[in-house]
């Protein structure tokens, strides 16, 4: 009698672990490199509003913590714990290329986002097209230095990370229209402020006691050239130059240009969604597409209300 009622009880067990084995659904784990800056900020919270739509997905969120080592470990612990897909937005490209590398071995999918790693070894990337919006900079640029042929001034390009792909796309896309114009003049070469502000402000601060006259300013994100607008101002000198930045985030780039800090900014849509529904695509059987682009648009005096209204 004994054995039939721990029989009994096994089997009960078994059923229950069976039962909520299957209520899992899948596992998603995603390595985030950090959760301070404000598009990140966004983009996590994007992505966790997509995953609460189905209710099948357990999203696990993990901070790099503007660590490449933290991340690396943050990738293996997913590949032990065998999640069904990795979604992985490095901090650079060749730090990361080896642990995607580790997981696609495994049998486990990686979709990077927003910046790239070393190669193709991997199941898909999604992120903005960071050479189109390099070349938006540059039109812009031009526009407000005195049109093709014609332009003139003093720029400071405020780099991004030097070890990812956005901040040298970013760059290339910005000379690649500039490069043939005779009258401009690159004054700091190759300053990394790491997407960080108060590092812009430093760059631009030492920028400006250099050279007396600074005509524009190009940074590869919107805190950075938040940063180097307020290192003008400070030195009474904003009004002297226009301010170019990257991301339009509604509550902080494009409010800046509504408020008239910066000039322009440039849509740099966060991967999150896009990134889940790719994945659960993958999850059905569906063959995804290796690379996909998402749209940018200038951000001026002319489309902040519009952009704004449309993103309350």
């Amino acid at each position: 009698m004994l054995n039939i009622r721990i029989l009994a009880t096994l089997v009960t067990t078994l059923l229950l672990l069976i039962s909520a084995s299957s209520s899992w659904g899948y596992r998603i784990g995603f390595s985030q490199v950090t959760t301070t800056e404000p598009w990140r900020v966004l983009f996590n919270k994007q992505l966790r509003a997509e995953a609460k739509k189905h209710p099948d997905i357990q999203l696990y969120i993990a901070d790099g913590q503007d660590r490449t080592e933290k991340q690396v470990a943050d990738v293996q612990s997913f590949i032990q714990q065998k999640v069904d897909i990795i979604l992985l937005a490095p901090k650079e490209s060749a730090g990361l290329t080896a642990v995607v590398k580790e997981a696609m071995a495994a049998g486990i999918p990686v979709i990077v986002l927003d910046r790239k790693i070393n190669g193709d070894h991997f199941t898909q990337f999604i992120g903005g097209n960071n050479l189109e919006i390099g070349r938006q900079a540059g039109h812009k640029a031009l526009a407000l230095l005195g049109g093709q042929g014609n332009a003139h001034g003093n720029i400071v390009e405020i780099w991004g990370g030097m070890g990812s792909t956005p901040a040298h796309e970013r760059h290339q896309g910005f000379v690649e229209v500039l490069q043939n114009e005779q009258g401009l003049n690159w004054l700091v070469d190759r300053q990394d402020g790491d997407w960080k502000q108060d590092k812009a402000y430093n760059i631009m601060s030492n920028a400006l006691r250099a050279n007396p006259k600074i005509d524009l300013v190009y940074a590869h994100n919107d805190p950075m050239a938040f940063g180097a607008f307020l290192a003008a101002r400070d030195a009474q000198r904003e009004k002297d130059m226009f301010f170019l930045g990257v991301d339009a985030i509604p509550k902080e780039g494009a409010l800046w240009v509504k408020r008239g800090f910066l000039t322009a900014t440039f849509v740099y849509p966060a991967p999150g969604i896009k990134a889940l529904q790719e994945a659960l695509r993958l999850l059905k059987g569906e063959k995804l597409e290796k690379y996909i682009d998402l749209p940018t648009q200038t951000i001026d005096e002319s489309t902040v209300d519009a952009y704004l209204k449309a993103n309350r």
